[in-house]
């Protein structure tokens, strides 16, 4: 084994506290290849349901009318997520986009969204009109408020509940995975307590998940603890590493229908759309994705537990339970951190001879160093690291398609840092 390793120069110290980590790391392991076991099995189950057969991985093209691949891959999604209905597109160029487009969709002017989990995600402030951005939802006369979470990160259901009592909301927004921010993830468990508790004040306000990072992390999806619709990318976790692009909303029929024509517009709604051959990915990939998901989860837990071994503040620690695939790893300095991230690039199976340097990235209020050595460009699900260059200096680290390349990847990080 230490010839794998010795292939990238790692050291031996770091070999020995890399298998003593996997070895102290046995059962939070075996406890990710049950939850990715059962969501096989759902997965597998909403195929049969649908007959997914060679047939559907046809290609259309122009308006793209009778897609049977686009029917049966919807269908797929809404049996995995539970939901009335779904729509899942390549014209959705990423997840921010389909958050807009279910945002857009399901709220008018003079309606009011509320964000329970803190600030968005810094390109869905862009969305949303935090940042004073033209063509924004509150440019456009909707409102906008937060309420930010406790000093313990958890939801401030107390002041939610206040405020639902005090105003007419039409739609609250639940944040799942962290964005660029030093909290946790929320749990299934967490935002079911907080629908429960919401429903009780407001029977009729929507709700709804950005999912992003969090699709088979665990056993059940928004929708079945109560969500309204539910959004995410296809470059993420349940794309598989196979999607080459696009999103989906699931949820409920008549809330979709107005994705659908935000999407498109009126009168057409989901009944154009070419898929342009990208069916049999989207259908593999989906299928794929449990699997996929396991081995990013293994991964992150494994860099959490090296890392606290070396001294390094992670969250969550390896010890934590997981509500998505990202591991946050914080750095003392820029310098450890730029090289932490460059060396994830340095390792990747794509453009490895390249050196990633902090940008000016569309969408973002600081510089954003990246390295996503991926063959589906921004793709989370593979392994990638990046961070906002801003203090605290935090690398936020997902993905990976196989797991033993994400170990010898995470490994090379940390050699090409401390050396």
């Amino acid at each position: 084994m230490n010839e794998a390793y010795k292939l990238f120069n790692i050291s031996d110290k770091l070999i020995s506290i890399t298998e003593k980590s996997e070895n102290n790391l046995k059962e939070e392991f075996s406890k990710i290849e049950s939850i990715a076991l059962y969501n096989q099995a759902k997965v597998l189950k909403a195929f049969n349901e649908a007959r997914i057969s060679q047939a559907h991985f046809g290609k259309t093209t122009g308006y793209g009318y009778n897609d049977i691949g686009r029917e049966a891959i919807e269908k797929v999604y809404s049996s995995v997520f539970k939901s009335e209905d779904a729509l899942v597109r390549v014209q959705f160029v990423n997840g921010t986009h389909a958050i807009a487009t279910t945002l857009r969709g399901i709220l008018m002017p003079g309606d009011t969204l509320l964000a329970i989990t803190g600030t968005p995600y810094d390109t869905l402030c862009e969305v949303i009109g935090i940042n004073k951005s033209s063509k924004s939802l509150i440019s456009y006369g909707i409102k906008y408020s937060q309420i930010d979470l406790l000093e313990n990160d958890d939801i401030d259901i107390k002041s939610v509940l206040e405020y639902l009592k005090n105003n007419k909301v039409k739609a609250i927004h639940i944040q799942r995975s962290r964005g660029y921010a030093l909290r946790r993830a929320f749990r299934i468990s967490e935002i079911e307590e907080v629908i429960k508790k919401i429903r009780e004040i407001d029977k009729e306000v929507i709700i709804m998940v950005d999912n992003c990072y969090g699709e088979f992390v665990e056993m059940k999806e928004p929708i079945e603890v109560g969500a309204d619709v539910v959004c995410g990318s296809l470059i993420k976790n349940i794309g598989g590493g196979l999607c080459e692009t696009g999103g989906y909303i699931v949820g409920r029929k008549d809330l979709i229908e107005l994705c659908a024509v935000t999407l498109t517009c009126p009168g057409i709604g989901k009944e154009c759309g070419a898929t342009m051959g990208q069916n049999r990915n989207m259908l593999q990939g989906i299928f794929m994705a449990p699997a996929t998901v396991k081995n990013a989860m293994k991964s992150a837990i494994l860099s959490a537990k090296i890392m606290e071994e070396l001294g390094y503040e992670t969250f969550p620690n390896s010890n934590a339970k997981r509500a998505d695939i990202v591991q946050s790893i914080k750095f003392s300095n820029k310098k450890d951190l730029i090289k932490f991230i460059q060396g994830i690039q340095k390792a990747s199976p794509v453009d490895s001879h390249v050196t990633p340097f902090p940008w000016e990235m569309p969408g973002y209020d600081s510089q954003v160093i990246m390295a996503a050595g991926s063959f589906i460009d921004g793709a989370s699900i593979e392994l990638s690291a990046d961070s906002p260059i801003r203090e605290p200096y935090v690398a936020y680290m997902q993905g990976g398609l196989t797991y033993e390349s994400a170990k010898l990847a995470i490994c090379s990080a940390i050699q090409n840092m401390i050396s």
